[in-house]
């Protein structure tokens, strides 16, 4: 068969996504230029349909409160959320996120931020602890809020995302003006979901971001065993699923990250057959009770929840992820040359076997 003069109209170069992570094990705080020049390094894993970074340590005035960052079709989609949030919480401050204009981001919504705190007396969920409580009520106007999303809803940290590449939100953002003690970045390039603001990464719950390379193949049945534990998926990409499933599996259930990591990428069977009895029993275990919570096709995942990062490949490694360390930081990055951009000189560089996380806590 002889190949069309057009061909080149169908070539399709996927690039794959790129994530970058650091953190200071001593929170020490670091400038936003790095996780932006990390990611300029990785420009050509996308292409421009998505970009987004997450930060934790950015609002220490506001650090007992939960800051909710929208994005809003127009005022009086605002205007509801807002309405709705005041119905929820106590509101300590409300602001737009500072921008500024960018020639390359084109027709952004609104983005706005709220530092609230729950209120005494509440008109729906009285029965929840303060945490499900937030949970359903970012559930609640994501669902119904027609062009309205809370797309981050932790405590002293921030996500900052939308339609452009990487350089291109963070100059938008103003994230060059932000300091934190742990960063993570993202560059999209979408191949099975839409490529809209509330799609890009990161994807977020509480205080847990998730940066993604890869497909979720198992989205479908991801997503249903997330409905039947009152998570909403509304943002339309399938990675969304992976911030709810580390809520419910840690958080609600009480299993460790690492325990976590088990059943995102559980050891194929015949491995577990060959493990000592007690580790095999534990592995059978999670294979039954959480099979529905499975993370299927490849992927590279960042984990981040204000105490930690963990770095995670799918169980036969399809997509990269590379593990750096230099003095009291750690590096994840799809790629050592975005790590070497900013820190040239390393202690210690490693690539994470397939399925094993990489957990890096920090001390303070």
């Amino acid at each position: 068969m002889k190949a069309p003069d057009t061909f080149w109209q169908f070539d399709k170069d996927i690039s794959g996504c790129g994530v970058f992570g650091v953190i200071d094990r001593k929170k020490n705080l670091i400038s936003g230029s790095m996780p932006i020049s990390a990611m300029c390094t990785m420009h050509d894993r996308g292409n421009g349909l998505g970009g987004g970074f997450a930060a934790y340590g950015i609002y220490p005035h506001h650090a007992d409160k939960y800051a909710f960052h929208l994005m809003c079709d127009d005022q009086t989609s605002l205007d509801k959320a807002e309405k709705v949030i005041k119905e929820f919480f106590d509101i300590a401050e409300s602001q737009p996120i500072p921008t500024r204009k960018t020639p390359a981001i084109k027709n952004p919504p609104i983005v706005w931020r709220f530092f609230v705190t729950p209120r005494q007396v509440r008109p729906r969920w009285e029965h929840l602890d303060e945490a499900d409580y937030v949970v359903s009520v970012v559930m609640h106007i994501n669902k119904t809020v027609a062009g309205a999303f809370v797309f981050s809803s932790g405590k002293n940290m921030g996500a900052f995302k939308g339609v452009g590449f990487p350089e291109d939100i963070a100059d938008f953002f103003r994230l060059d003006e932000y300091n934190a003690y742990i960063w993570t970045g993202h560059n999209r390039f979408p191949t099975n979901t839409p490529g809209w603001w509330g799609g890009a990464h990161p994807f977020t719950i509480l205080d847990w971001a998730i940066v993604h390379n890869g497909e979720i193949s198992s989205y479908g049945i991801n997503k249903r065993y997330l409905c039947q534990h009152d998570y909403e998926c509304t943002l339309m990409t399938d990675t969304e699923v992976v911030a709810y499933l580390l809520d419910l599996l840690i958080r609600k259930h009480g299993l460790s990250k690492r325990m976590a990591s088990r059943v995102f990428a559980p050891p194929f069977w015949d491995e577990i057959d060959r493990m000592p009895e007690d580790e095999r029993r534990a592995c059978e275990a999670l294979r039954m009770v959480y099979g529905s919570a499975m993370l299927n096709g490849p992927f590279a995942i960042l984990v981040t929840d204000g105490k930690s990062m963990m770095g995670l490949n799918d169980r036969v490694k399809l997509r990269p992820l590379i593990v750096a360390e230099k003095d009291d930081m750690v590096f994840m990055s799809s790629e050592e040359s975005s790590i070497r951009e900013v820190c040239p000189e390393l202690d210690r560089v490693w690539a994470p076997k397939a399925g094993e996380p990489v957990i890096v806590e920090v001390e303070a």
